[in-house]
């Protein structure tokens, strides 16, 4: 008897999803509860799992395609786990015949069947695939998201791509051709690249955006780290980071100018007297911001936990739709990437968003000697309908203050 399979329920505000890459195709045995596709929306990326054992029967729709919560995207039999044993029952093999001649390649040929665990190919590659035979377990996918690209099986098949012979130019100033590949793909926006899109644009659109920057010197914070990292390691099972000494740093700086904590809602200011700090990180369908709920509650141990754990799962497309809602603030450290100056854009309906950047050793100021001092760049984008500058300026001068002299937090100065 078909099951159907039914895209479930993804969230309040969450109506449609996409179709991810189907990690099982029909006939493939399929255990219950083992992962058949991927759903994708614009917050999260998240598996389908079987709800029967058996195989897929038909599949709706492909991917790429849009299906609207509780639409059946297939359809799956329980029985065919059993036909596929019984059929896989040796039989005895006729006396082979001789072998025919072999067939000449079409161009035209259709491209092999790929794997459920093969990365995703593209259309130009698959077409070469089938050209020369090439098995997708042969080649190493190097394109973003784990995409097989034309390049990656014209290096497994040793073949060039044939370039055009060099051609004189007669008039002088008409430019020569270009003889490198000029092929174009295309795919689909995924829901979370179009929700962040969406949202930066409406950010801009809605809110008066500032930035005010500042520079901290890193000397005390790396010194400390440097001095108990080791012992904080083997107490509490993950590395202290530069992360929690900011967020601490930002807790108090919002404890002082609350305004930076609020928002504007139905014309009315909403002020937030707890700390959720969104932590910008890149996941494997890119960024997302989960929340650090309650962080003006937490120490340093279990800030850099929930971090390493959000990284973590964030790599995996495993954060839960509820850790990404809400937020009262948010940290972006662009410096992981090398970036030395930005200007994030406020995450709406937030008034506020840090950008930390690298650190870099710099010559500096200090006490009328030139010195090399370990610096970062801070800056500070605000919704200026709501902050005005000199909240702002204070607000980014105090997390400068807490960053450069790390004893204060722990003393509650």
């Amino acid at each position: 008897m078909p099951v159907e399979l039914i895209v479930p329920p993804m969230g309040e505000s969450i109506t449609e999803v996409q179709i991810g890459a189907w990690r099982k195709r029909p006939g493939d045995p399929i255990k219950r509860d083992e992962s058949v596709v991927e759903l994708e929306s614009d917050k999260a990326t998240v598996d389908l799992p079987a709800p029967v054992a058996g195989s897929i029967t038909k599949v709706l729709k492909k991917e790429g395609e849009r299906a609207a919560v509780g639409e059946v995207i297939g359809y799956m039999d329980e029985a065919a786990v059993v036909a596929s044993a019984a059929s896989s029952v040796p039989e005895a093999k006729p006396k082979a015949a001789a072998p025919a001649a072999p067939k000449p390649k079409s161009l035209e040929a259709p491209a092999p069947p790929v794997p459920a665990e093969a990365a995703r190919i593209m259309p130009s590659a698959r077409r070469i695939m089938a050209e020369q035979g090439v098995g997708v377990e042969a080649v190493t996918a190097t394109g973003p998201g784990g995409r097989v690209l034309k390049e990656d099986v014209l290096r497994v098949a040793h073949v060039e791509v044939a370039k055009p012979p060099p051609q004189r130019v007669v008039e002088p100033e008409r430019p020569a051709p270009h003889r490198g590949p000029r092929d174009e793909e295309r795919v689909p926006m995924t829901p979370m690249r179009r929700r962040i899109a969406e949202r930066l644009v409406e950010a801009q659109r809605t809110a008066a955006l500032l930035t005010t920057f500042n520079e901290v010197d890193m000397s005390a914070v790396i010194a400390m780290r440097e001095e108990y990292k080791a012992e904080f390691q083997e107490k509490y099972g993950v590395k202290l980071g530069f992360m929690s000494f900011f967020v601490k740093a930002v807790v108090e700086g919002l404890t002082q100018i609350p305004r930076v904590n609020a928002e504007i809602r139905h014309g009315d200011i909403v002020y937030h007297h707890y700390c959720d700090i969104g932590i910008a990180v890149g996941g494997g369908k890119g960024l997302v911001v989960p929340v650090l709920r309650n962080a003006e509650a937490l120490s340093f141990a279990e800030i850099e936990k929930r971090i390493a754990d959000f990284g973590a799962r964030a790599k995996e497309n495993k954060i839960a739709l509820d850790e990404l809602e809400g937020g009262t603030f948010t940290i972006s450290n662009g410096g992981v990437y090398g970036s030395m100056m930005s200007t994030p854009i406020v995450n709406p309906p937030q008034s506020g968003i840090l950008g930390l950047h690298a650190i870099q050793d710099r010559p500096v100021a200090r006490e009328g000697q030139v010195v090399i001092r370990p610096m970062m760049y801070l800056a500070l984008s605000y919704d200026h309908r709501l902050v005005d500058g000199r909240e702002a300026v204070t607000f980014l001068r105090r997390v400068k203050e807490y960053v450069e002299k790390p004893a204060r937090l722990l003393l509650d100065l």
